[in-house]
C-alpha cells in the first residue's frame, strides 16, 4: 500500500515573517554569546602581600608567579662624596616592562584609575634626591598604586602594585608593598585597586550579549 505523498504546509505570509525573524534574532543572539566568550574569561589575578623594604634592600616582583622578575622595588641609601646621606626608591624594569609615569617619574595613582595608557618610556624614580631634597610621586605616599605593563609569553598585559611609602626628607625610612594583581587577557585594561574582573562569565551576562558589557571609563 502507498503511503500518501506529503504536501508541504502553506503558512501565512505573516507567519513565515515572524519565523524569519525569531531565526535571524536567535542567530545573533549566537553570535553574540560567541563574541564575548573571550570577555566572558577574562580574570584579574590578585596576590594580598604585606612585604616590607628595608633600607638598602630590593624585592623581585614577579606578578604572575612564573618564576620571571618583572620589576625590582628597590630602596637604595647612600652617602655623598660631602658626607650628605641620602634615599631613593626605584621601580626598575625587567624586559622591555614598563611603568606608568612621566619624565621618568612613575605616578602614585588613586584606587579607581584605568590602566591602559600606551607607555612608550619607563618611569624609574619613585623618590630620588633632588639637591638637598626629593623629588617624585611617592613622597608620603599612602596606599597609592603603581601602574605595569609587562609581558607574559611576548604579549603585555596590565597590572598594579599597591604600596605606602615614608619619607624623612632625605631618605626613604619605610616601604611597604600590599597587593599587586594583573589582568590575564593581554591588552586588556586593569583598575587599581580592582581585585576580580567585572566580565567574568555567569550565563545571565552571556545571554544579555552586548548590553551585558559595561564599557569602563577613566
Amino acid at each position: 500500500m502507498k503511503r500518501p505523498a506529503r504536501v508541504p504546509l502553506q503558512l501565512p505570509e505573516p507567519i513565515h515573517q515572524r519565523l524569519n525573524a525569531y531565526a535571524l534574532a536567535a542567530g545573533a543572539a549566537g553570535v553574540g554569546v560567541l563574541a564575548f566568550t573571550h570577555a566572558a574569561v577574562a580574570k584579574i589575578i590578585y596576590t594580598p602581600t604585606h612585604r616590607h623594604i628595608h633600607r638598602n634592600t630590593f624585592y623581585n616582583l614577579d606578578i604572575n608567579h612564573d618564576g620571571i622578575t618583572d620589576f625590582t622595588l628597590n630602596n637604595r641609601y647612600f652617602t655623598s662624596t660631602e658626607g650628605i646621606h641620602y634615599g631613593e626608591f626605584l621601580a626598575t624594569v625587567i624586559r622591555g616592562n614598563f611603568t606608568e609615569g612621566a619624565r621618568g617619574l612613575p605616578f602614585a595613582l588613586r584606587s579607581g584609575v584605568r590602566v591602559d595608557p600606551p607607555w612608550t618610556y619607563r618611569g624609574v624614580c619613585m623618590v630620588c634626591p633632588k639637591g638637598h631634597a626629593e623629588q617624585g610621586h611617592w613622597i608620603n605616599a599612602k596606599n597609592r598604586y603603581l601602574g605595569l605593563k609587562f609581558q607574559i609569553n611576548g604579549q603585555y598585559h596590565y597590572g598594579w602594585a599597591r604600596l605606602s611609602v615614608e619619607t624623612n626628607g632625605q631618605f626613604i625610612t619605610a616601604a611597604t608593598l600590599t597587593g599587586y594583581a594583573y589582568e590575564t587577557i593581554p591588552n586588556k585594561p586593569i583598575i587599581t585597586g580592582k581585585t576580580h574582573g567585572k566580565d567574568e562569565a555567569t550565563l545571565g551576562r552571556l545571554a544579555q550579549g552586548a548590553s551585558g558589557v559595561v564599557q569602563e571609563k577613566k
